[in-house]
């Protein structure tokens, strides 16, 4: 019963390292992150402090400095186990920045420029409960398989505690020669039951159409009983997962959108910054 948690670090030029909590990525599919969340729901307070202070070591033990990860596997007795450490930021640093308040793209740039970190390990918060889906041009029907096209539509979903993280807009091509992923969607809330239903209502109000896309799946993932309860590990997909099972009204959904798209009532949207609500709101 694997899960894969990795603990966030930044390490200045002077001696001082810190890390930022954990990040829980057990949702896989070809043992690629799809889903992930922190603080992690099966840690408890001396987990997390062990687990820390562990990767701290591993990057003060190489003279590290920057922004890493260090990935570890915990097994269902509660061991872990060193798997990597990356050095860099990774794709789902948003979730530590959620729960902590740091800005952790700053936090590389002032240590590059040779700045002390400023702050202790003590003096490092926890504030609620962050998730991230990684929207990825992926089939989730067909086993994950890439998806190609243009993008018909597109619409962000919008609101408190809600982050897109993109660079793409509509009418723009998803090709064979770069990595499927679309969009990141990050949510944050008081806690995780209300992050879980936030990130099922950003979901819900997120449309793209002209590619298949992981939105389904993430749904299916949020409202299954394994991971609303925390018990799941890096086997979910192979255990629970089942296309079959998908949320009923989401192809009649798209299906309606698409013929309005066809018949020329939806128009590109506007770049002015505006916050209006999308008329694609679905709840």
């Amino acid at each position: 019963q694997p899960r894969h948690i990795e603990i966030q670090i930044l390490a200045d030029q002077h001696g001082h390292c810190v890390y930022l909590h954990e990040r829980e990525c057990s949702i896989q599919r070809r043992h690629q992150k799809v889903l992930e969340e922190a603080p992690s729901v099966i840690l408890t307070p001396a987990q997390r402090q062990a687990m820390g202070e562990a990767a701290v070591k591993a990057a003060q033990s190489c003279g590290y400095v920057g922004a890493g990860t260090v990935e570890f596997i915990y097994d269902a007795s509660g061991g872990f186990y060193f798997l990597e450490m990356n050095t860099r930021l990774q794709v789902e640093h948003p979730v530590t920045e959620c729960i902590t308040g740091l800005d952790l793209v700053r936090e590389q740039l002032r240590i590059a420029a040779g700045e002390p970190l400023g702050y202790t390990q003590a003096e490092i918060p926890m504030l609620g409960h962050a998730l991230e889906l990684r929207v990825y041009a992926e089939n989730c029907r067909e086993g994950f398989t890439p998806d190609i096209g243009m993008l018909k539509v597109y619409r962000r979903p919008q609101g408190p505690g809600i982050r897109v993280d993109d660079g793409l807009e509509e009418g723009m091509e998803i090709s064979i020669y770069y990595d499927p992923m679309i969009a990141k969607l990050i949510v944050h809330a008081p806690d995780r039951a209300s992050a879980i239903e936030r990130m099922r209502r950003a979901i819900s109000d997120y449309v793209i159409i002209g590619v298949e896309t992981t939105l389904p799946f993430g749904q299916f993932v949020l409202n299954h009983e394994a991971f609303i309860s925390g018990q799941f590990d890096t086997h979910f997909v192979d255990q629970h997962f089942d296309p079959n099972l998908l949320a009923q009204g989401e192809d009649e959904a798209v299906a309606a959108a698409l013929a309005q798209y066809r018949a020329g009532e939806l128009q590109p949207p506007a770049h002015s910054g505006s916050a209006t609500t999308s008329a694609w709101r679905r709840r």
